[in-house]
């Protein structure tokens, strides 16, 4: 095998794949990219079984071949080589020449017969949305999904499909995120979980432009995102989701319009009083035409008091102020509105259509005033 890349082009390709490498596996094969020129176009193929990524990659091929090279070496070999043309060539003993410009580097391959190849995904039955669309979805929901894995479901969002709307969902027992996103068409019905993890790694590949798009195609165990010459391919999580519209209320006893960059701001001069991991509960005093916000910590106290428009009653109820910061960052309105009922239940955080809302539970503050 031999093939030729411009090394910008050669370093993106191997950046993409690099996401699907397993940092541990009882199968060294997958520590490897899989470079296969078989045929008439260059295909890079990573895959830790949960998570896998094909791209085609933009390159010249002097003899066709196949071949696995470790990716953690390949990758830092590719990112280290001076601008210009990069040769790769490989021997029937599978050893591997890397050149570019004076530099060269000798390194074993793998058999690319030994890989294991991504699962064949049926196109079907799929939706068609924005690049630009599907990155702002994620970025506005994944901050809530669970950390740790002792409900898996939580670590993932819903993804659900109705005529011609999609929803997504991501939720870990204090908060709830929801999107809602309007289709150009109708879809059969459809409801899948799909890992925060790809998610995530989908997020940084996508270009986040508005012409370009991205087709999403599910089976029963699988979700397949193509764009760009990429296809990325995932195992969904199995299980039931939770029922989040029982959890959801138009019930609400106050309701606030306030500018969100000043209360964002206002919550995170609040943060400079406490220490990681000291869960300090910020407190929130909605009175007439204000809201008076104040922390008590070991580092001294914060007072500070915001115009806003109120509905209803009087309210004091304390949240944990990292879950108010994340929701507030992800909402590009301008003016919000937030509805509550009282001290103990949740509040909403979303506008009139509804195309998003944000649950937050709140805590309670007596015992640390």
């Amino acid at each position: 095998m031999k093939l030729k890349f411009a090394k910008g082009n050669l370093l993106k390709s191997v950046n993409i794949v690099m996401k699907a490498v397993p940092s541990k596996t009882t199968m060294p094969i997958l520590e490897c990219i899989l470079i296969d020129a078989s045929s008439s176009i260059i295909k890079f193929t990573s895959n830790d079984m949960e998570l896998g990524i094909e791209t085609i990659v933009d390159g010249t091929i002097e003899e066709r071949g196949i071949i696995a090279l470790d990716a953690k070496i390949f990758s830092e070999i590719v990112k280290r080589l001076p601008d210009g043309y990069v040769t790769i060539e490989t021997n029937e003993n599978l050893e591997t020449i890397i050149t570019c410009g004076k530099a060269r580097f000798d390194i074993p391959g793998r058999s690319g017969e030994e890989f294991s190849y991504l699962p064949m995904i049926e196109k079907t039955d799929g939706i068609e949305i924005s690049q630009f669309t599907l990155k702002d979805v994620i970025r506005q929901t994944i901050f809530s999904i669970a950390a740790n894995e002792n409900n898996k479901i939580m670590t993932g969002e819903l993804f659900e499909i109705k005529d011609n709307c999609l929803k997504v969902i991501s939720l870990d027992g204090h908060r709830i995120s929801i999107r809602k996103i309007e289709l150009t068409h109708s879809y059969e019905n459809k409801k899948v979980i799909v890992p925060g993890k790809t998610l995530n790694e989908i997020s940084k590949i996508l270009s986040g432009e508005m012409d370009d798009k991205v087709n999403i195609f599910f089976t029963n165990n699988h979700i397949l995102f193509e764009f760009d010459q990429t296809k990325v391919v995932s195992r969904l999580i199995d299980g039931e989701y939770f029922r989040v519209d029982q959890m959801l209320s138009n019930d609400y006893e106050t309701k606030i319009k306030i500018n969100k960059r000043e209360f964002l701001d206002c919550i995170d001069r609040a943060t400079l009083l406490v220490k990681e991991g000291d869960k300090r509960p910020v407190i929130i005093n909605i009175e007439n035409e204000s809201l008076k916000l104040h922390m008590d910590s070991a580092m001294g106290s914060m007072n500070e008091e915001i115009g806003i428009e109120k509905e209803g009653k009087d309210l004091m109820i304390g949240f944990n102020p990292k879950f108010l910061i994340d929701a507030l960052r992800v909402i590009d309105d301008e003016i919000i509105s937030i509805y509550l009922v009282n001290p103990k239940a949740p509040c909403f955080i979303k506008n009139e259509e509804e195309d998003y809302i944000y649950l937050i539970l709140p805590v309670n503050f007596n015992s640390v005033r």
